[in-house]
């Protein structure tokens, strides 16, 4: 499994595990349709790897303003 999948910080920057589905199967089906990677692809990384890449580098996000979405309200960790 991707290690970056289990911290929260990659599912509350889309604002949900259903969300964050919905994104990487998106980009997935356009890296698959011949998109180019918006990250350096490193040797070894498959896709998966690079789209979670793209959404940390905050190169990929969901366009709230286009669709029906609510856009997620971030809580930052009480320390």
């Amino acid at each position: 499994m991707i290690e970056a999948l289990r911290h929260e910080e990659l599912i509350d920057k889309v604002g949900g595990r259903f969300r964050l589905t919905a994104l990487i199967q998106r980009r997935m089906v356009e890296l698959l349709e011949g998109a180019r990677p918006l990250v350096d692809r490193k040797p070894g990384m498959t896709d998966m790897e690079l789209v979670i890449e793209e959404i940390l580098a905050d190169k990929i996000s969901i366009d709230y303003s286009k669709s029906d979405i609510p856009q997620p309200v971030y809580y930052p960790p009480k320390s």
